[in-house]
């Protein structure tokens, strides 16, 4: 398998791996769960969601679940955080979640995610991947997935964007600079660069841009024929189109009105949200926010006291909002993180990384509300029942959308790569009916994860 790759041009293994990509995106991961959690009540559980958009909040430093998603009142280990009833029975969050509390109905909690690492760097790069670090491997985010199996979405506006993502961030991974987010380092700030400097003029940027491409022509030419050279020129000029695009303004949170900005909060939080639903409304398919200080070592509750609010606060706007311009029913939003925090309290009131058991959060897209799946045990410190790991969280948000789980691929491509073989960019075309079924069958080392049924409808 291995020689017949390396044996192909690189056309060749362009089509070979974007028929693997749609064979493998064919992958269905429901059978991983409770079926009913992404139908509506009262409906028979779909085959997929109904998702066309995703809202991934992550909180970057290990969040405490038992100071947000599960509580344990009476426990030594809640401390000073107390719990309050939801509009469901039985279901209760943290007292600093009275927002969400009125929203359960249409929320869907995780109380059983489990890792084995308690590395900040490795966990969130599992949460945005599905995969672990991988010697000179950078995989894919899962905005590139979705533009890889659907199709870029609008001429002039990313497919995905980032927001406070920072420079390590895999972005588009070996999939190539195409399917890369655009990243936003302040939602206020819009679109960074967006605009010429002080004293530059429109015609001066054009001139600018014209050196460039001349100084550029050789070099384009002598690797004409080079995909890599292909792509990033490509990129490129998809930045420039936009930058001289009236679809800029989806980056401009000063056309929202101010009452609106209150109700999402004027924090940094409440802003990225904020952005993340104008992004959605104009084409935009996936956005992730970073939202970070959740590494809580020391006053873990005085930290919890203004930032749990600011989650209560802006993600329940951003439900409301979806909600009355009737997106919420087409859009996932997801909140994750890395991992937990330990029940036991420090000497210094703080909470230790904790991956043993955390949990994670769904609304929108189809997912039915009111529900809870997996349990913790008394005190939070380990699963209790049906354990979910990050590499099965991930394909949850793809799932809820319009076409099976991205996680079939993912897994089968970074197969390919661990055994030796480098793995390819998109192709855009298919490759032998063989080679599919030689990905089929999976690749030795793998298992379990190769051993997934391929839906032939896809």
């Amino acid at each position: 398998m291995k020689k017949a790759l390396n044996s192909m041009d690189e056309l060749s293994r362009r089509k070979f791996m974007w028929n693997f990509a749609k064979s493998s995106l064919g992958v269905s991961m429901l059978s991983l769960f409770p079926r009913n959690i992404l139908a509506e009540a009262g409906t028979a559980p779909p085959k997929g969601g109904t998702a066309k958009n995703v809202i991934y909040i992550y909180m970057n430093g290990g969040m405490s679940h038992i100071d947000t998603f599960d509580p344990k009142p009476g426990s030594k280990s809640q401390g000073p955080t107390e719990s309050i009833k939801t509009n469901v029975p039985g279901i209760i969050l943290s007292q600093h979640l009275p927002q969400l509390a009125k929203k359960m109905d249409k929320i869907a909690l995780i109380r059983s995610m489990t890792s084995k690492t308690g590395v900040h760097e490795s966990g969130t790069y599992m949460m945005r991947t599905a995969f672990r670090p991988s010697g000179n491997i950078v995989h894919p985010t899962m905005g590139a997935w979705a533009q890889l199996a659907l199709g870029r979405r609008g001429q002039r506006l990313p497919d995905s964007v980032t927001i406070g993502g920072g420079a390590d961030h895999p972005g588009a991974g070996f999939l190539g600079p195409q399917f890369s987010p655009i990243p936003i380092n302040s939602p206020g700030d819009g679109l960074p660069y967006s605009k010429p400097p002080k004293g530059v003029s429109e015609k001066d940027v054009e001139s600018r841009m014209e050196l460039a491409r001349a100084f550029d022509e050789s070099f384009r030419h002598k690797y004409k024929k080079n995909q890599d050279v292909k792509d990033y020129e490509g990129f490129y000029q998809e930045t420039v189109d936009l930058l001289q695009s009236e679809d800029l303004s989806a980056f401009d949170l000063k056309k929202e009105p101010n009452d609106l900005k209150e109700k999402y909060g004027r924090g940094q939080l409440g802003s990225a949200a904020l952005l993340a639903r104008r992004l959605i409304e104009n084409g935009v398919r996936f956005v992730e926010i970073n939202h970070g200080g959740w590494d809580t070592h020391n006053n873990n509750f005085n930290a919890m006291e203004t930032k749990v609010p600011a989650v209560d606060q802006a993600v329940g706007a951003l439900m409301d909002d979806l909600e009355s311009r009737g997106m919420l029913k087409d859009t996932l939003i997801v909140i994750g993180s890395e991992f937990g925090r330990t029940p036991n309290i420090n000497v210094n009131s703080g909470r230790d990384h904790h991956p043993r058991v955390y949990s994670t959060f769904f609304a929108g897209g189809g997912v039915a509300g009111g529900q809870v799946y997996g349990e913790s045990d008394e005190n939070a410190f380990a699963v209790k029942e049906n354990p979910v790991q990050i590499e099965d969280f991930i394909p949850r948000s793809p799932t809820a959308w319009g076409f099976r789980s991205i996680s079939g691929c993912m897994r089968r491509m970074v197969a390919r790569s661990s055994s030796g073989t480098k793995a390819s960019r998109s192709p855009r075309s298919s490759a032998s009916a063989s080679e599919s079924e030689t990905l089929r069958k999976g690749t030795p080392g793998r298992g379990a994860f190769l051993r997934l049924r391929i839906d032939p409808d896809c």
